[in-house]
Parts: C-alpha cells; structure tokens; sequence
C-alpha cells in the first residue's frame, strides 16, 4: 500500500528537494534519512517516497559505491510497479542509463532508454530527454540517420512541453549533424519518425536531410540566437550561417549582418565581413 502523491510527506520530501536543488544540500544526509525511515512507518507510509528518496541518495553517492546500481535498479523497478508510465517512474529510468552511460556502458544505457515510450504513458517531457539523450549516444556510435530521427523527436516532445533550452539544444545537434549533406528529395523528418522499423543488426546508416526540414529548424532557431549573439566561441550561429550558405539563404545572413556591432566571436565576424 502506498499514500497519495499529494500526501504530506511527499510535499515535504519535494519542497525539501527544491532546496537541495537550489544549492540548499547542508543537511541531505540528515533529512533524506529521516524523510526514508517515515516512509516506512505505520503512519505515514508512502512506497512513492521511499524508492524517490533512496533514488535520490544513491545519486548523492550515499551508501556503498558498490551498491548504487543495485540502488537505482531497486528504484527503477519499485517504481515500475507502483506507478508504471509516471514522471517519477520516467526519471528513474533516465537516472538508471546517466548511470550506465557515465561508466562507458553506451549498450546498456541504450537498452534502458527503451523502456521509455509514449505507449507505456511516459510524460513528453521524458519523452523528450530520453530521445535527446539515446539521439547523442546514437552520435557517439557514429548511427547519423537513427541519431536524427531521435533528435527530431526529442524536439518536438520538449517544445510541447515547454522546455524550450533542452529543445533548443536538440535543434542544434540535428542541424549540426543534417548539413553534412542536404537535398529536395530526402524524406521529411517526420515521415522518417513515424515510418521507423526496428532494425535485425546494429550499424551505420545516412540518409540525407531534407532542404525544408534544415529550413524549419533555422528558421526556428534563428528569432532565439539573435537576441543575444554575444560570446566568444558561437558555433550555433556559425551552424546558421553554413546552412543560409547550402541553402543560399540571404535573408538569414542579412539578418546577422545587423547584429555585426554586438558579435564577438572573431570566426563569426570574419565570416559575415568576408
């Protein structure tokens, strides 16, 4: 048996994680501990609480460093029981494969991600970080096309979710990757999304993107970096120029062009005044 969500003691265990997180982690040891052993009691159990708290400490390296797989594993799967599909439920498996990936296990980080899915309830905005996150291990094995499939949709569920910096940085890493090579005929992103069947083997794959979807991401992107293009090292801006050049794009240089007095990376400026 569990409480509520709304139970006191999870509005006591939360509001005190938004201190930790505000830097406020003086005590974490102390009242995570204290917050653990109430969970367990006659009169204010709560199985939600204990397995976010113990999450929570096994992150914070409380605990034998041996055991912290095991720790987050317990979690993950309490988790999966009692609230299978939940934000919470969604953040323990991403805490499960920062996990396996920090210790170089890219495979593994990989199959933990699939346990996230918008058939099992997941929220977009797990969604989104679990795309974005298995879309840049997808980089590191050098699986471009696949790559960007998942990064077009970690775009799409953190813009609906309103996490517009996690969104922002997806749109980059795509178009960063999509300018490698680009044409009219490729097929549009979202056909690639929705059409995507598993594969027998993994490997490298490529697929051109295509003009109108490099076109959507700038355009996006383009009203945000330009109010404020200070800095020294803007390769976001420098992404955006490489592509109003493939894509002969005027409008796009001309409009950095007029932001020429407040831009500080010297590349940048060397390029536009070129």
């Amino acid at each position: 048996m569990r409480a509520s969500e709304s139970s006191p003691l999870m509005n006591e265990f939360q509001d005190f994680m938004m201190k930790v997180r505000n830097g406020d982690a003086t005590e974490f040891a102390v009242k995570s501990n204290d917050i653990l052993l109430r969970s367990r009691t006659v009169d204010e159990k709560d199985s939600v609480v204990e397995a976010l708290v113990r999450m929570e400490r096994a992150l914070f390296g409380i605990g034998e460093e041996e055991r912290i797989e095991a720790e987050l594993r317990w979690c993950m799967d309490r988790l999966n029981t009692l609230t299978p599909g939940s934000l919470n439920h969604g953040v323990s498996i991403l805490n499960m494969s920062a996990w396996h990936r920090n210790k170089g296990e890219t495979m593994m980080a990989l199959a933990t991600h699939s346990n996230i899915s918008s058939s099992s309830g997941h929220p977009p905005q797990v969604l989104g970080l679990s795309r974005l996150e298995v879309g840049r291990m997808l980089v590191s094995l050098d699986d471009l096309s696949t790559a960007m499939r998942h990064l077009w949709a970690a775009r799409a569920y953190l813009n609906e979710s309103g996490m517009t910096p996690e969104a922002l940085a997806a749109s980059l890493e795509w178009l960063d990757i999509a300018l490698d090579e680009v044409n009219d005929i490729a097929p549009r992103m979202q056909y690639r999304v929705e059409n995507a069947k598993p594969r027998n083997e993994p490997g490298t794959t490529w697929i051109p993107a295509n003009t109108n979807d490099v076109r959507e991401v700038v355009e996006m992107l383009l009203p945000v970096l330009l109010a404020d293009v200070s800095g020294t090292d803007r390769a976001d801006l420098g992404l955006v120029i490489d592509a109003a050049e493939m894509l002969d794009e005027v409008g796009w240089i001309a409009s950095l062009e007029e932001k020429i007095g407040d831009i500080q990376d010297p590349r940048l400026l060397d390029l536009l005044q070129s």
